[in-house]
């Protein structure tokens, strides 16, 4: 119970699935769960179940839609606020190509193509909004959650506003947040802060797998498991810059190992979120 005792953990997207239950399973180990959903009931109810699976779980409650780039900056405001320091980050919110049958191009509320925006711009905002919390947590952790579902991005067509494909648009977003996974680890070497992505499992019983995909293949704990460990294992306290397979290093995309796309990709979100003077050179 006391492993996690002194850490301080965001994890985002934990009102249900496998955010939820990672949340659940880091807050029986101790930690302080700072737990973020898009809709405030939903946050209230997750924080009651945790409560009743944990009961003595310290859970703090935060609500953005991460579809607006504005509500990312109000969360990272939020935590900073209420905390000093930040041990883990794990960015786990995140949607899937859309309900089989019925996919259709959508935008954000900045405009962006809304995959790439919730499932890439959002994280690596928040990232970086946060990289002074996890400064004064070293050693601390970036946990991205990505997928082995992955699609190279065509930069003359990032937004797919040409051949829009559900599957195609949650693919290169989730390669995208490898891609930032490797540049973030590049440009954090120097400090105690490891960045890496895991594939937490395949078709695993979650919303948006019965939503897109139809009958689950996996149990949800898989993924849980999946996340937990790359979180916490003290094997990884010096791994950085790894994309996992579950709980095994794996190859990603050979598009994630291009350091001029990688370096073209991060320009390009510094400029869709705003951020400057960050350049990862």
């Amino acid at each position: 119970m006391a492993a996690l005792a002194d850490k301080v953990i965001l994890v985002t997207g934990a009102t249900d699935g496998i955010g939820k239950g990672t949340a659940g399973e880091l807050a029986a180990m101790g930690a302080r769960i700072l737990l973020h959903g898009r809709r405030a009931e939903r946050v209230t109810q997750a924080k009651h179940d945790l409560g009743r699976i944990a009961p003595d779980a310290r859970i703090d409650p935060f609500v953005a839609d991460f579809s607006a780039l504005a509500q990312v900056r109000e969360l990272a405001d939020a935590v900073i606020r209420r905390t000093d320091h930040l041990d883990i980050l794990i960015n786990n919110a995140g949607i899937g190509a859309g309900p089989s049958g019925a996919q259709r191009r959508e935008q954000s509320a900045d405009g962006h193509e809304l995959r790439f925006a919730v499932n890439h711009l959002a994280p690596f905002l928040l990232t970086h909004l946060l990289l002074p919390l996890l400064a004064q947590g070293m050693p601390a952790r970036v946990v991205n959650v990505a997928s082995a579902a992955q699609r190279p991005i065509d930069f003359d067509n990032v937004m797919l506003e040409r051949d829009y494909d559900g599957f195609r648009a949650y693919a290169q977003s989730k390669l995208a947040m490898v891609m930032a996974t490797f540049e973030f680890a590049r440009c954090l070497e120097e400090q105690a802060i490891t960045v890496n992505a895991v594939h937490p499992g395949s078709l695993l019983d979650t919303k948006m797998v019965r939503e897109g995909f139809g009958t689950p293949q996996g149990p949800v704990e898989q993924g849980i498991a999946s996340e937990v460990f790359v979180a916490t294992s003290p094997d990884l306290v010096d791994v950085t810059g790894t994309y996992f397979d579950e709980l095994r290093p794996a190859k990603a995309h050979p598009q994630a190992y291009d350091a001029d796309a990688r370096r073209r990709l991060w320009r390009l979100s510094e400029q869709l979120t705003g951020l400057t003077g960050r350049s990862s050179g």
